[in-house]
């Protein structure tokens, strides 16, 4: 897994921080039966496993998400 995240964080020149979730509780609260686990801007979006192609596809879905965000409090609507 580290392997593939590396790889496609270079592509997409994004910015990955690891954590060790043995090394904080409430990390090993959450996650302990489920590492290694990703998370994309906070919230869990693969375990255990993951293609370059479905980090890549997680990836770009965020940024558009991201986008729509940005131009909705621009506009003045709400953030969702």
């Amino acid at each position: 897994m580290a392997a593939v995240i590396a790889s496609v964080a270079r592509e997409l020149a994004v910015e990955v921080e690891v954590r060790d979730v043995d090394a904080d509780p409430d990390l090993q609260a959450r996650y302990t039966d489920e590492v290694p686990v990703l998370l994309v801007e906070g919230r869990k979006a693969f375990k255990y496993r993951v293609t370059a192609s479905d980090l890549r596809r997680r990836l770009r879905a965020e940024s558009r998400r991201a986008t729509l965000r940005r131009w909705r409090e621009r506009l003045g609507g709400r953030s969702t």
